[in-house]
């Protein structure tokens, strides 16, 4: 069964960093990229970042300049680093992922993980 588990979640101050980590684990054929979403109280769920099996890199403008997406081949696992980290950052972080399994090309999704950036 092909799992996506995160960590790194928490309460952080306003200008803090946190690194968020999600490793990927079951009968994968290959990955096709992976990313982060968040959802705050109140607001549609909104891509943070993403990276594609090539190591391109896409992020929200929200985020730009202050978070970095990274993946570790080897561990089938993707990093989201955020510095500068705002009240606005609140919210709850999704991993996603598409993977190729047995049945061919398919998104999952983490359980998601909690940020919350308050003093």
């Amino acid at each position: 069964q092909v799992q996506l588990v995160e960590s790194g979640g928490g309460l952080v101050q306003p200008g803090g960093s946190l690194r968020l980590s999600c490793a990927a684990s079951g009968r994968i054929f290959s990955i096709n990229a992976m990313g982060w979403y968040r959802q705050a109280p109140g607001k549609q769920r909104e891509l943070v970042a993403v990276i594609t099996s090539g190591g391109s890199t896409n992020y929200a403008d929200s985020v730009k300049g202050r978070s970095t997406i990274s993946k570790d081949n080897a561990k089938n696992t993707v990093y989201l680093q955020m510095t500068s980290l705002k009240p606005e950052d609140t919210a709850v972080y999704y991993c996603t992922a598409d993977l190729t399994v047995a049945a061919g090309p398919t998104r999952y999704w983490g359980q998601g993980t909690q940020v919350a950036v308050s003093s």
